[in-house]
This record gives structure tokens, C-alpha cells and sequence, in this order.
């Protein structure tokens, strides 16, 4: 009978840290991101569901006769404000799968 008892000792373990983690990916979700390029002068902002939630641009940025350029901006702000939700949710959520040999 004493595998019961550890078999019941990790299921409540297992569900502790399962709630942690949603609690944990909560928080993420609601943080904001903010990605930039051109010193600043293209900022995107996302939450930690991807979501791209704000666009803000340098009124210097903004030449019609160099489109090109601006799309570039976004696109390296935008990858910017990636990278960073991506980190974050490495660090944040890497410690629940330590050593359990999961993909993330």
C-alpha cells in the first residue's frame, strides 16, 4: 500500500505545479512587450500572447517617397518585441519542464 500514498503525493504535486503554471502563463499573457528599431523611432508593443497592441511611430520615420524603409522598421521592431515575449516566456515557464525533457 506505501506506492499509494506515493502515487496520491505526486498527483498533488502534479497539480500544484500545473496550477502554477497556468497562474505563471496568466501573468505572461498580460505583460507588455515593447520591440524597437531606428533608435527608437519604430516601437511596437505586444502582450504576451503575440498580440500586437499598439504601433508608434516617429513622425520622422514617416516618408512617403522611402515606404521601404518604414516597412523594414516594423518588421525589426516587431521581431524585437518577439524575441523579448519569447525570452521571457523561456525563462518564466523553462523552470516548470526542467528536466523533463519537454520541447517549449
Amino acid at each position: 500500500m506505501r506506492g499509494m500514498g506515493n502515487m496520491q503525493g505526486m498527483m498533488k504535486k502534479m497539480q500544484k505545479m500545473q496550477k502554477e503554471m497556468m497562474e505563471a502563463q496568466e501573468a505572461l499573457n498580460a505583460q507588455q512587450f515593447e520591440g524597437t528599431a531606428g533608435g527608437g523611432m519604430v516601437k511596437i508593443t505586444m502582450n504576451g500572447q503575440r498580440e500586437v497592441l499598439a504601433v508608434n511611430l516617429d513622425e520622422s520615420v514617416v516618408d512617403p517617397e522611402d515606404i521601404e524603409m518604414l516597412q523594414d522598421l516594423v518588421v525589426i521592431a516587431t521581431n524585437d518585441a518577439l524575441k523579448k515575449v519569447e525570452d521571457t516566456t523561456s525563462s518564466t515557464m523553462g523552470k516548470f519542464t526542467q528536466g523533463l525533457n519537454l520541447p517549449f
